[in-house]
This record gives C-alpha cells, sequence and structure tokens, in this order.
C-alpha cells in the first residue's frame, strides 16, 4: 500500500510540475492534450466525420468540432494522463521482476492512451448523433470505458502474478 500511495504521489507531483511548465507554452493548454485533441480529431476523420480541433482563446482547453459543431472542450482531464498514473502505481506496488514489470507497464500505458485516443472520438460521434443523450454519454458511458480498461489490465496483471498451482486449486 505504501508503495502504491508513493508511486502516485510522486507521479502526481512530477505530473502537476508538467502542467505548471506547460502554462503559456507553445502548445495550448499543454503538449499532451493538445496531442490527444488532434490524434482524436484524426481517428473522428477516420470515421468519416469532418472534424476540427483549435485552442480555446479564453480557456486551458482544445475546442473540438464534428461537421462544423462545437461539440466539446478537451481539457486536460481528457488525457488520460491522471488514469496512466493511477494504472501506474498500481503495478509499481505489485511488481514482479524488472523486465516483467516494465513491458507490461509500456504495454499498459499504450493500451490506455489508445483507447482513449478511440473513446474521446466515438464520444464526439456520438455526441453528434445524439446530443440529446449527452449527460449519460459523457458524465456515465465513456468513463466507464477508460475505468472499465484499467480495471481490466489491472486483474490480468493480478492473475499472471498469481502462481499456476494456485489458480487451479
Amino acid at each position: 500500500m505504501l508503495l502504491f500511495l508513493g508511486s502516485y504521489v510522486v507521479l502526481s507531483v512530477l505530473y502537476g510540475f508538467y502542467l505548471h511548465l506547460s502554462k503559456n507554452g507553445t502548445y495550448a493548454p499543454d503538449f499532451i492534450t493538445n496531442l490527444v485533441a488532434k490524434q482524436s480529431r484524426a481517428v473522428i476523420q477516420t470515421f468519416g466525420y469532418a472534424a476540427q480541433v483549435l485552442p480555446h482563446p479564453n480557456q486551458p482547453s482544445m475546442k473540438l468540432f464534428v461537421e462544423g459543431r462545437f461539440l466539446a472542450r478537451i481539457v486536460e482531464g481528457c488525457n488520460a494522463v491522471s488514469i496512466i498514473i493511477l494504472f501506474v502505481s498500481f503495478i509499481v506496488a505489485f511488481a514482479q521482476g524488472f523486465k516483467k514489470t516494465c513491458l507490461y507497464l509500456f504495454a499498459g500505458v499504450v493500451i490506455i492512451y489508445a483507447i482513449n485516443i478511440v473513446r474521446i472520438a466515438l464520444l464526439a460521434i456520438a455526441l453528434y448523433e445524439f446530443p440529446e443523450y449527452q449527460h449519460i454519454l459523457h458524465g456515465v458511458v465513456f468513463p466507464g470505458i477508460i475505468y472499465a480498461m484499467v480495471f481490466f489490465l489491472w486483474i490480468v496483471w493480478v492473475r499472471l502474478l498469481t502462481p499456476k498451482h494456485i489458480q487451479h486449486e
């Protein structure tokens, strides 16, 4: 538990420092959120929708447009870094060998990041097609996707740690 909390605090402080350094930088609101917005736009376009992202002039966010309609702001909380920090902290707390842990961390972070991009793109398309369901889509369904993915990855990690003879008893 201490290793989890320690990892979580250290990574969160480092991320906070990164965000502080990103203020008034080249990329609005910060490099990672900017990149997530642009990659989400590309996925939306892959599904055949015209999409555009622009820095918000008054807020630390990117404005997301689908078919010319402003649908959402992509803010720092949308970039999945906080979720990734939570995931990494859990895996570090239950580390099992340096190589195995590092490989799983790398794979897990890539999976979470990629699922997050697809999640944002699908949310934007769903909001465009079904604006009347905005509250449930944004507040329940799509956050559930990313949290379920992290939970699944944790379960897989714990199962990998459990010795084979214990699993079959």
